[in-house]
């Protein structure tokens, strides 16, 4: 939820009501938010946090301008991480505005995955132990790739819509979902990306059979997942020559049998803080080794 109602301070101040008086006058102006002050300072170090990274990034895209007639590439990316980390920015400001609107959470998710995608990227390309361990591999293998990488941003954006809308419990059981297999679901409703501005989706506002949907199809997405990793896993170790390219195979592999598994426990222990923290960091760290083998796999080099 919200911990704080307002942006970009919190309850009308820099940073969070903590003496009684304040929270006094905090209530009093937002009396159907009552202070959290521990919800409301994760809220704030988020946002400073943003903050730093954003200055960052606008350094890094002032350098790459002053470079641009460097040939070393770095100019579009770096252009492209300030214009995702500035409509970020704008996202935030929506979720809070639009009062946790599913589209907006969920956009604000795959732009923070995108955010840290590229920056990866840019320290890949900065990297020349990164550059040269693929080449002379098949081209397809680099296709496959990128195709694997798109799925899991797939999944990704149905794992924050699933948040979004409230929908991780929607089945308290696994493998079957409330004890059935096919359970009664809503997909005309489950997935309206827009219902205009004004309502407040603190703890969804889906009924039951939509969220059933939803995470269902979060489950099947998680089998696509699977299906596809794991073909592409086998296929980087048995017939991909360099040997780091079968290592991040590997790795893409079991990070995904990980994931699956930190998903599983979401639903067992009923969605405990620690696991939905690691179902996050994994689908991040997933990300980031997809993205060094198709870094890995498009750079000329040597091989290894």
């Amino acid at each position: 939820g919200l911990g704080c109602p307002d942006w970009p301070g919190c309850y009308g101040q820099l940073d969070v009501p903590r003496d009684a008086g304040e929270i006094a006058r905090a209530n009093a102006a937002f009396p159907d938010r009552p202070v959290d002050v521990a919800k409301a300072w994760i809220e704030m170090i988020h946002r400073y946090a943003a903050a730093t990274l954003g200055l960052l990034i606008l350094a890094i895209g002032a350098l790459a301008w002053r470079q641009r007639r460097e040939p070393d590439g770095l100019l579009a990316p770096s252009l492209a991480l300030v214009a995702l980390v500035l409509f970020q920015g704008l996202l935030g400001m929506w979720t809070v505005t639009w009062q946790l609107k599913p589209v907006v959470v969920m956009a604000h998710l795959l732009g923070g995955f995108g955010t840290l995608a590229l920056l990866w990227w840019l320290i890949l390309r900065q990297s020349p132990s990164a550059a040269v361990w693929a080449q002379g591999e098949d081209g397809r293998l680099y296709r496959w790739t990128l195709v694997g990488l798109a799925v899991v941003v797939v999944q990704i954006a149905l794992g924050g819509w699933t948040s979004a809308n409230y929908a991780a419990l929607a089945c308290p059981d696994f493998p079957a979902c409330q004890r059935q297999w096919w359970p009664e679901m809503d997909f005309a409703e489950a997935f309206v990306m827009w219902r205009g501005l004004g309502a407040n989706y603190e703890y969804g506002v889906l009924d039951y059979a939509a969220r059933t949907a939803i995470h269902m199809t979060h489950r099947i997405g998680a089998l696509v997942v699977a299906l596809y990793v794991g073909w592409l896993t086998v296929r980087s170790a048995c017939f991909a020559s360099a040997r780091k390219v079968r290592i991040a195979g590997a790795a893409v592999g079991a990070l995904t049998l990980v994931q699956i598994g930190l998903g599983i426990a979401n639903v067992w222990f009923y969605l405990p803080m620690s696991s939905a923290l690691a179902h996050n960091a994994c689908a991040a760290l997933l990300v980031l080794a997809l993205v060094t083998m198709a870094h890995g796999l498009r750079s000329p080099g040597t091989g290894a």
